[in-house]
C-alpha cells in the first residue's frame, strides 16, 4: 500500500491534474484498486480534487500541512512538510489555532509582499484537548489565567470553574473555547500547582506545559497494586543467584534496570553478562499501565524531578535490581575475546540477585586506588578492574571501526531546599560511567544484530546517512578553523570522527563538537533495519532501559516471543502492522521530553545567572545569528549578546562563515572565539550578556 500510494503522487506530480481512470491507466493497475489509497492520500491532505473533478496534489491547489511555528518575535509560520519556504500566519488568520498543531492551511489569493507567501488556517488537524499553565488573576465579576504564552496569552475562567483556585497560583487550565474573530478563549482550571513563586512550583508548570504528568490514573494505581508481592519462580529462566553481578549507577538513582557482570572463561575470552529488568513481564500488553506507558513513551528527568514511565512500585520497586533480592530479567550474555569483539551470545529470559548496589563516584574511587573502598568491595575489586580493561578495549575498537564520540560538556545543576539553582557546572564521565555506557551500546547492537540475523520485527534505533548538504555546510564551517572535511560527498563516521579528534582539548573544541552533531540527522526509532551511522553499527536497537523507555519495553516483548517460538503467523502480522505506529508516536514522546528536559534547564540557568548580573565570566563563542552572538560559559550557561546592542561599530552577519564583521573595523567575532562577557539581565529562560572589551 505504502508503495503503491508513492507511485500515484509521483504519477500525480508528473501530470499535475489526471482522472482516475487515467491514473490506472499510467500505473498499470485496476481502477478500482486506486479508490482506496486515493481516499487516504486525500484525506491526508497530500491530493485534491480540482472543480473539474481531476486529481491532483492538494499543494497544486494552494493547500499545505504542517505545524503551527512561533517565531521569536511573536509571529506565526507555516512549516510545510513540503519544504517549500515557510508560510506567514496573520494573527486574524490562525482560526483558534495554537503553537506547535498541526493545521491544513490555504494560500490567500491576494498575497501580500513580504518575503514569505502568506495562508489561512482552515482546519486543525490535531484537535486533541488543550491544556494551558498560569497563573490566576481575580477581577470582581470573573478571573483570568495569565500564561506568558504570545499564541495564547489569557484565558477566561468563570468562578465556578475556578475548582478553588486563588489568586496568585499557578494552575493548569483545559481550554473549552478557543479564542476565533476576536473573542477570547476561555477554560476551566483542572489542577491547582501551587503559589507562584513556590519551591518546586516552576519546574512542575514547565512539565505541565508538555503535557507531562506525574500522576497516573485509577486503572494503573490499581494494576500497580495488584502485582506487588508475586512469588518469583526459576521455571523456564536461567538461574544466575550465584553470579556476582552488580548494578552502576548515580547515587540518587532508585530505578536499577541494568545489572553486569564478567567472568574469564576456560579459553581465554571473558563472559560479559548485561542483565536487564524485565518489566514486561509485568507490564502486559493492552493493559492500562501498558496504554499509558506508551502514551508517555519515555521518562523525563527534570534536574530533581523525575516524571516516570511507570509507577514507583515498578520503577523503585518490583522491576529495580536491588542488591539482595531475587529478580526477573532478559539477560544478554556475551562471549568476547581479549580484544574486545564479540565471539557468540545467547540471550534469554533469566532470574538474578545483585550483589551489590554500586555508584558511579564509589566505582571511579576503586579504580583510581582508594584503600578504603576496595576494602570494602574487595570480593568485586578485581571484576571492576577486568571490567574497565575489557571496556577500554571495546571502546577503542569500536571508534577503529569508526563509531563517532561526541565529547559535549553536560550540565550538572543543583538546587537548594528551596529550589534555587546554587551551583551549575560539568557533570563528571569518569571510567566507570564509560565502562556501562560501552556494555550497555555492545548489548544493544548485539540483540539488533542477533535478531535481524533471525529475520524478525523489531523496533530499531536508527540514525541515517547525513544530508550532503548539510554536510557541504559543514565542510565550510570546519573550514574557518583550518580543518579539512574528508569525504563530504560520501562522508563516513571515520571522516567525523577524524575532525573530532583534532580538536579535542581545544578551545573551539565543544563548538566544533555541537555544530557537527547539530549538522547530523536525529536518530529516531523505525522498524527498518537501518545503519546507525553514529555508531557505525549495522543495526542498533534500545533494549537496556525498559522502565524508562517504551522501545526497550516493546523489544523484550518481541524477543520472548521469539524465543517462545511464536512469533509466527497471525502473531508476526499483527506485530508487523502494530510496531510502525510505536516506532513514530515513540519518536515524538522522546523529542517532547528532551525539549521539556531542556526548557527546564534553560529556565534554571536564568534563574541562576539572574543573580550574577554585573558579574565577568570567561566564555567561547558557541553561535551567530543574524540578530545576535551566543557565547557558553565555562559551566556550560549560554547567553546571547544582541547585535543591537554593540555599539562599537555595525556588524554585518555572514551566514556562510558563521561571523559578524564589523563595517568600519573590520572587526570579526565567529564560532569558537574565546571571549569575556558580563551579565546584563536573565529571565524566563534568556540569558543577555554584553562583550567586555
Amino acid at each position: 500500500m505504502i508503495e503503491l500510494k508513492e507511485k500515484i503522487i509521483e504519477e500525480v506530480e508528473r501530470q499535475v491534474y489526471t482522472t482516475p481512470k487515467d491514473l490506472a491507466k499510467a500505473l498499470h493497475v485496476p481502477e478500482e484498486e486506486l479508490a482506496a489509497p486515493v481516499r487516504e492520500l486525500m484525506d491526508a491532505h497530500e491530493l485534491a480534487l480540482s472543480g473539474q473533478g481531476k486529481v491532483t496534489l492538494a499543494s497544486t491547489m494552494g493547500y499545505f500541512v504542517g505545524r503551527l511555528e512561533l517565531k521569536r518575535g511573536g509571529y506565526f509560520f507555516l512549516r510545510t512538510k513540503e519544504g517549500m519556504q515557510d508560510i506567514f500566519i496573520g494573527a486574524k488568520e490562525r482560526n483558534g489555532a495554537l503553537d506547535g498543531e498541526e493545521v491544513l492551511v490555504r494560500l490567500k489569493k491576494r498575497q501580500g509582499r513580504g518575503e514569505n507567501p502568506e495562508g489561512k488556517v482552515v482546519q486543525i488537524l490535531t484537535p486533541g484537548e488543550v491544556r494551558i499553565v498560569g497563573v490566576v488573576h481575580k477581577t470582581k465579576k470573573t478571573a483570568k489565567v495569565l500564561t506568558g504564552d504570545k499564541s495564547m496569552d489569557e484565558v477566561i475562567v468563570r468562578p465556578a470553574k475556578l475548582k478553588g483556585a486563588r489568586g496568585g497560583q499557578m494552575v493548569v487550565v483545559r481550554l473549552t473555547n478557543r479564542s476565533i474573530g476576536g473573542r477570547k478563549a476561555e477554560g476551566e482550571v483542572v489542577e491547582v500547582l501551587g503559589r507562584e513563586g513556590a519551591p518546586g512550583v516552576d519546574i512542575l508548570a514547565c512539565a505541565r506545559r508538555y503535557g507531562l504528568t506525574a500522576e497516573f490514573n485509577a486503572e494503573c494505581k490499581k494494576q500497580a497494586a495488584e502485582l506487588t508481592g508475586e512469588a518469583l519462580s526459576v521455571e523456564g529462566r536461567l538461574d544466575l543467584r550465584g553470579d556476582k553481578i552488580i548494578t552502576i549507577d548515580g547515587a540518587d538513582a532508585k530505578d536499577l534496570d541494568d545489572a553486569v557482570s564478567l567472568k574469564r572463561l576456560e579459553g581465554g575470552n571473558w563472559q560479559l553478562g548485561v542483565h536487564i529488568a524485565d518489566v514486561s513481564h509485568y507490564v502486559t500488553e493492552g493493559t492500562p499501565l501498558d496504554r499509558e506507558a506508551q502514551k508517555r513513551g519515555t521518562s523525563a528527568y527534570l534536574i530533581d524531578q523525575v516524571i516516570p514511565m511507570l509507577p514507583h512500585e515498578l520503577s523503585n520497586d518490583l522491576c529495580s535490581l536491588n542488591p539482595g533480592e531475587d529478580k526477573y530479567t532478559l539477560s544478554c550474555i556475551m562471549e568476547i575475546s581479549d580484544e574486545g569483539s564479540l565471539v557468540d551470545c545467547e540471550i534469554a529470559t533469566s532470574l538474578i540477585k545483585t550483589a551489590h548496589r554500586m555508584t558511579y563516584d564509589d566505582v571511579n574511587c576503586i579504580l583510581e586506588g582508594d584503600a578504603a573502598l576496595r576494602k570494602q568491595y574487595k570480593d568485586i575489586v578485581d571484576m571492576l578492574e577486568d571490567m574497565n580493561t575489557l571496556a577500554k578495549r571495546m571502546r577503542k575498537r569500536r571508534f577503529d571501526r569508526g563509531s563517532i564520540d561526541f565529547d559535549l560538556n553536560e550540565a550538572e545543576i543543583h538546587l537548594d531546599e528551596n529550589g534555587v539553582p546554587d551551583y551549575i557546572g560539568v557533570r563528571a564521565r569518569g571510567d566507570s560511567q564509560k565502562l556501562i555506557e560501552e556494555f550497555m551500546l555492545k548489548c544493544n547492537i548485539t540483540v539488533a544484530q542477533h535478531f535481524y540475523a533471525m529475520d524478525m520485527p523489531l523496533v530499531y534505533r536508527i540514525h541515517e546517512q547525513p544530508d550532503a548538504d548539510k554536510m557541504h555546510e559543514l565542510a565550510v564551517f570546519l573550514g574557518n578553523f583550518g580543518i579539512k572535511l574528508r569525504g563530504k560527498d560520501d562522508i563516513q563516521p571515520k571522516d567525523i570522527q577524524v575532525v573530532l579528534n583534532g580538536v579535542e582539548g581545544k578551545p573551539e573544541g565543544n563548538v566544533v563538537n555541537s555544530v557537527t552533531l547539530r549538522s547530523l540527522k536525529k536518530a529516531k526509532y523505525d522498524v527498518r533495519p537501518i545503519a546507525h551511522f553514529g555508531l557505525a553499527a549495522d543495526q542498533y536497537c534500545h533494549f537496556t532501559s525498559p522502565i524508562r523507555r517504551y522501545p526497550d519495553l516493546m523489544v523484550h516483548r518481541l524477543v520472548k516471543l521469539v524465543l517462545d517460538k511464536k512469533m509466527r503467523g497471525a502473531v508476526r502480522k499483527r506485530y508487523e502492522e502494530l510496531l510502525p505506529d510505536v516506532a513514530r508516536v515513540s519518536s515524538e514522546r522522546e523529542i517532547n521530553a528532551v525539549e521539556a528536559e531542556r526548557a527546564v534547564n534553560d529556565m534554571k540557568m536564568a534563574e541562576y545567572m539572574a543573580a550574577h548580573i554585573g558579574e565577568e565570566f570567561d566564555g567561547v563563542v558557541s553561535g551567530v545569528t543574524k540578530f545576535g552572538i551566543f557565547v557558553e560559559l565555562e559551566n556550560t550557561v549560554e547567553g546571547m549578546v544582541p547585535l543591537a546592542q554593540m555599539e562599537d561599530d555595525y556588524y554585518v552577519y555572514h551566514e556562510k562563515q558563521y561571523c559578524v564583521i564589523g563595517e568600519r573595523t573590520a572587526k570579526k567575532i565567529t564560532l569558537g572565539d574565546k571571549t569575556r562577557v558580563r551579565a546584563v539581565a536573565a529571565s524566563e529562560g534568556k540569558i543577555e550578556f554584553e562583550f567586555v572589551e
